[in-house]
Parts: structure tokens; C-alpha cells; sequence
């Protein structure tokens, strides 16, 4: 992270990269991990940290997505909403210093700014619920 940027605008940023990765991934049907060793310029630590905790856990997060998002498939997802969900599911699950609301209301925002006009609110109800089983807290913890 550069000095002269405030550390919640690089962690922003770095969520925002790894979920360019992580579609990616979903596109081209590779492991999030093959799509960081192809990268020609390595991301930051932040990036590369949640796009291999969202692979090393990929099984994990999609039961979660799934338990929780009662009427819709993973496969009917569209695929960025999905690569959205597992984002914030690994951090969640896997990144507790992280505060709960943090992680959801950036979530939320990347699926405002690059999925569909609903999928704003189906990303907050699917991680809320996620985070309420796993963190046992709601969004304003």
C-alpha cells in the first residue's frame, strides 16, 4: 500500500483488483490462484491474500453461498455477483479483524458499481446471513 494513500482507499482498491481476479477466474473456468501466477505484475499482499483465501476455500464459501441463498443456485447467479459473494464470504469466515460491516458494505458496493441493479441488496441479505453464522453478529458490528 502506498504511504501517501489512506489504508481504507488501498484496502478498497484491493478488494476491487481481487474481484477483477477472481471473475477472471470464473471466466476463463481457472483456479483463482492460476490467475495470480499469471498476473505479469504481482497485485499487492491484500489482493493476492483474499483472491488465494477465496480459492484455498472456494468449497467452503460456495456451501455458504448456497445454505444462504435460499432460492438461487450458485449457477444462476450472475457470475460476478458470485466472485462478489465469495469475496465477502472469505472475509467473513477467514478474516475476523476485519469488521463485519466493512466487509459487507464493500460488497455491496461492488456489486452496486459492476453486477446488476438488484444485486446490491441480494449481496447484502446472502453476507448478513453469512455473517450472522459465522461472526454470530449482523451488519452494524
Amino acid at each position: 500500500m502506498a504511504a501517501d494513500r489512506p489504508v481504507a482507499t488501498a484496502r478498497r482498491e484491493a478488494r476491487e483488483r481481487a474481484l477483477h481476479l477472481l471473475y477472471e477466474a470464473e471466466v476463463r473456468g481457472l483456479p483463482p490462484q492460476g490467475v495470480l501466477d499469471d498476473q505479469i505484475l504481482a497485485p499487492d499482499a491484500f489482493t493476492a491474500r483474499l483472491v488465494g483465501g477465496v480459492g484455498e476455500h472456494l468449497g467452503e464459501l460456495d456451501g455458504l453461498i448456497t445454505e444462504t441463498s435460499h432460492t438461487w443456485s450458485l449457477e444462476r447467479m450472475p457470475a460476478m455477483d458470485r466472485a462478489v459473494l465469495r469475496l465477502g464470504a472469505y472475509e467473513l469466515v477467514h478474516e475476523p479483524e476485519t469488521p463485519t460491516a466493512v466487509v459487507i458494505d464493500e460488497a455491496v458496493e461492488l456489486a452496486k458499481q459492476y453486477s446488476t441493479e438488484d444485486s446490491g441488496r441480494f449481496v447484502n441479505g446472502v453476507l448478513s446471513s453469512i455473517a450472522a453464522t459465522s461472526r454470530g453478529t449482523g451488519a452494524s458490528d
